[in-house]
């Protein structure tokens, strides 16, 4: 009875332990579900560089200062020093005597590698027209590295460009932005901890696509409304993931929500980290795009062409958005009609605007110092008092705060990417011609050195045409 009475407890506590141990693992959390936000990487990484130093020349530093007879260091890859007489240990010197330097020029709104060169149908890879919303698609996804396009922009000076789809719909997808280096992939151009945007379009592009198949949207309400119900259901789509990971914090082992491609990437802006682009010209659908991103919560971001940016320029600068505009791009289509070539000019001109001169061409992208020109000497022509030091910033560093990336590029500040462009001329003469181009401090183009000129695979073989001389009178 003794024996029988000391083994009750013993045998009632391991009887506990086993029951407990049980209830504990059916209630241990499973793993946690989380959503890989960048599983295309960069693979992005410099060619070789090395320390150079440009001497005795002009410099536009991208920020509105010009300094004349000026000396630029490179260490590192970083601009490391803009300033008089400086010297650089074991530095490849360069005379800049009568030259201009800047920073490498920004393209906010490119199709090469989506649309490249040779134009053919097979290579038409920037519109996914099946949907007047696509944001799960990547313009990354479409990239041809190959597309001659690139090199011909690095001559023109272009050291960074964002890819965008097409304006078909009302949401054309994401953008990605690229180092402008000569790679076999799109990861190698990919730009490491770039933003990605998501295209937007207004006005007639999407109606008319969508309003031919007879579904909406048809008109720009139809627009409106195509917007606002995207954009509600990515409201519920953030919240339900927020309660998810609530819960799951909390130890209740919830059921994750179902994983949605585009509501991923309208998530994305909700929670600040893509950033839009909205091919818009008028002036009164820009301010009610402005007003949706406040009805949602979410930053409006770059207003793309933005034809009419002259009239709402207060508005625009208020609420931090950028415009990227042409020079004189105008007329093709009724929202394209009532252009001023100051436009530019006139958005630039308010209190914390950010004015940007894009190309949307593969042709523009090659001069966009002289886009910016034409602007300039324009504007001036009709009042206006506009520098170099000035007119510099729409290609560099206004367009790098577009893109989110004006902490590491768009100025020579010490400490920023040495992307720098050296000019034989000042940047805004019909004469101008890029000499030298450098991307993190790596020389990529030369005029004067076929090693630094790329050609594209596709180009290599091809045989070249020659060219007939003329005959007089034909």
């Amino acid at each position: 009875m003794h024996i029988k009475q000391s083994i009750a407890p013993t045998l009632l506590a391991i009887s506990v332990s086993i029951a407990l141990s049980g209830c504990l693992q059916s209630e241990q959390q499973d793993p946690k579900v989380s959503i890989n936000k960048n599983p295309y990487p960069s693979t992005y990484q410099p060619l070789p560089k090395q320390t150079t130093l440009i001497k005795n020349t002009t410099v536009l530093i991208g920020n509105g200062e010009r300094i004349d007879n000026a000396d630029v260091l490179m260490t590192d890859g970083k601009i490391s020093q803009v300033g008089k007489n400086l010297s650089g240990a074991g530095a490849v010197e360069i005379d800049g005597t009568g030259k201009w330097l800047t920073p490498g020029v920004i393209d906010v709104h490119s199709h090469l590698g989506v649309y490249p060169s040779p134009s053919a149908e097979s290579h038409s890879d920037g519109n996914e027209m099946t949907s007047p919303n696509t944001s799960e698609v990547w313009s990354e996804h479409s990239i041809w590295p190959q597309d001659p396009g690139f090199n011909a922009a690095r001559a023109g000076g272009v050291t960074t460009m964002q890819i965008l789809p097409g304006s078909a719909n009302l949401f054309g997808g994401r953008g990605v932005t690229l180092r402008n280096v000569p790679s076999h992939t799109m990861q190698g151009m990919k730009f490491p901890e770039a933003p990605y945007g998501l295209k937007m379009a207004c006005g007639e592009n999407p109606k008319r696509v969508y309003g031919s198949r007879k579904v909406l949207p048809s008109t720009r309400m139809g627009n409106m409304a195509g917007y606002r119900m995207a954009w509600a259901e990515a409201t519920e789509y953030k919240s339900a993931w927020e309660k998810y990971d609530r819960d799951y914090e909390a130890g209740k082992n919830p059921l994750a929500p179902a994983r949605d491609l585009e509501l991923d990437t309208l998530r994305g802006v909700l929670d600040g980290e893509i950033l839009i682009h909205n091919h818009c010209y008028k002036a009164e659908e820009m301010a009610m795009m402005i007003d949706l991103g406040k009805e949602f919560n979410y930053k409006s971001g770059t207003f793309h062409h933005a034809v009419e940016g002259y009239k709402i320029a207060d508005i625009l600068a208020e609420n931090g958005n950028c415009a990227a505009m042409w020079p004189d791009w105008w007329g093709f289509k009724m929202e394209a009609y009532d252009m001023i070539h100051e436009n530019v000019a006139v958005v630039n001109a308010v209190k914390n605007s950010c004015a940007v001169v894009h190309s949307d061409s593969s042709s523009t992208i090659q001069r966009l110092n002289q886009e910016a020109g034409k602007v300039m000497y324009r504007a001036n022509e009709n009042g206006f008092a506009l520098k170099p030091a000035e007119a510099i910033r729409w290609i560099t560093l206004n367009a790098a705060k577009s893109l989110g990336i004006d902490d590491k590029t768009g100025s020579l500040e010490a400490g920023k990417n040495a992307d720098v462009v050296l000019w034989n001329q000042s940047p805004f003469s019909v004469y101008a011609q890029a000499e030298q181009v450098f991307v993190d401090g790596a020389k990529v183009y030369d005029r004067f050195d076929d090693k630094y000129q790329a050609k594209s695979d596709f180009m290599l073989g091809q045989p070249e045409v020659p060219v007939s001389p003329q005959k007089g009178g034909e």
